[in-house]
């Protein structure tokens, strides 16, 4: 189908992803201000499609690499209404909960360090939108007890579990 795209997106190793879906051109300030706050030390950069009026790809951030490698991956994108997050000295699980408190952010489609394809639709005019992503690798197999301990000692060591 012509009208499906695969838009691969690449971050470095020191990088993670968010990508979602608001409504309102009050997103970008109402985005930066909940990133800002939510974690010591974390640099970003945010962008957002504006989907009416001056249709522009409005950002910020406190990184000018970060903010304009999420312009790029936004024009890439290029579905109305959607933002992009990249965030380095901190995690998606540090802001999540506070990007899902504001206001307009309607969904969020994936946040991850893996490696991305972001699926969109074109209707051949004016429209495009996200349909799905692909965050990363098809599993290779079931957990076994040696992972269980792995996955419990990682997570004791980075200080997210006691």
């Amino acid at each position: 189908m012509d009208n499906l795209k695969e838009i691969s997106l690449e971050i470095s190793d020191d990088l993670n992803i968010i990508i979602g879906q608001s409504h309102f051109i009050k997103t970008v300030e109402d985005i930066y201000e909940a990133l800002i706050t939510s974690f010591p030390g974390i640099k970003f950069g945010l962008a957002f499609n504006e989907a009416s009026g001056d249709r522009l790809i409005r950002s910020d951030g406190n990184d000018e690499e970060l903010m304009k490698k999420s312009v790029e991956f936004a024009e890439k994108i290029g579905a109305g209404h959607s933002f992009v997050v990249l965030l380095k000295n901190a995690y998606p699980i540090n802001v999540l909960n506070r990007l899902k408190q504001v206001m307009e952010v309607v969904n969020i489609y994936v946040a991850t360090a893996n490696p991305l394809k972001v699926i969109v639709y074109d209707d051949g005019n004016d429209g495009r939108a996200i349909i799905g992503v692909i965050d990363g690798k098809k599993p290779l197999g079931r957990e076994k007890e040696e992972d269980k301990k792995k996955r419990h000692d990682f997570l004791r060591d980075i200080g997210y579990k006691r």
